[in-house]
């Protein structure tokens, strides 16, 4: 479908996954046309909610995606399959069928796990702080799966030729390791360029998984996604993973 990316990498026929792009079967209005899935963003809470039935019933979804309360921290949830609150977390694994997981991005680096016997996947949201904070670390250890036997998908986010930031990133990145630095591009006197696929690459490798794909879409330059710092007033799209079961192959 045109109104989602999908990744691109080998995995089990059981993992499916997909982000939601603006122009998908929505009804919110300008500024958060039109295909909104974030309830904090500001939106009409009555088109967020029809939005996210569109999104459950347009692509088949088998149930209804966990949603998280998304705070930039490490916390990660495991999906025991109940539905209601919104646990206050920033990632979410799970190892049942029909468990649809999902976080909300506008820049920020949606990224989407899966073991390669298609029996465990997680999904994380890592903002440039939960990125240098270790998100994708505390993800990989909670996952009962061998950091090696894992794939990891990080979907759009804001890209490395259009996303500056100032020094106390670029150091918060650089007290963890050194070879941070080579994610940066100096533009002007306490600016930078980041490259935060890079550094989720490089965070990722450090936690034992290298079979990583994607990256390669950015919301800043493309106006199919939303985006905060293009905009501001923005909505979210989702990025949302799920376990088929075997019978669906």
């Amino acid at each position: 479908m045109s109104d989602c990316v999908r990744p691109n990498w080998p995995c089990s026929p059981r993992v499916q996954a997909f982000t939601t792009t603006r122009d998908g079967p929505g009804v919110s209005s300008s500024p958060f046309s039109r295909f909104n899935l974030g309830a904090r963003c500001g939106d009409e809470p009555v088109a967020v909610h029809s939005n996210r039935i569109a999104l459950q019933q347009h692509y088949q979804l088998p149930g209804e995606p966990l949603w998280l309360h998304q705070v930039h921290g490490v916390d990660v949830v495991m999906d025991d399959g109940t539905r209601g609150n919104e646990p206050m977390a920033d990632a979410a694994l799970s190892t049942l069928e029909g468990s649809v997981l999902a976080v909300l991005t506008a820049d920020c680096l949606p990224v989407l796990f899966c073991n390669r016997e298609g029996t465990e996947i997680a999904a994380a949201h890592a903002g440039w702080r939960g990125l240098a904070d270790g998100m994708l670390e505390c993800t990989v250890q909670a996952m009962t799966s061998p950091p090696e036997s894992l794939l990891a998908w990080i979907g759009p986010a804001a890209g490395a030729a259009h996303y500056e930031i100032g020094e106390e990133v670029r150091q918060a990145f650089m007290a963890h390791s050194a070879q941070a630095a080579s994610a940066f591009t100096a533009t002007r006197p306490g600016h930078y360029l980041v490259d935060l696929p890079a550094l989720a690459r490089q965070r990722l490798a450090d936690a034992g998984v290298h079979s990583v794909f994607g990256g390669d879409y950015c919301t800043l330059s493309d106006s199919r996604f939303y985006s905060h710092r293009r905009e501001q007033r923005t909505g979210r799209m989702a990025s949302v993973i799920w376990l088929e079961s075997p019978r669906s192959e």
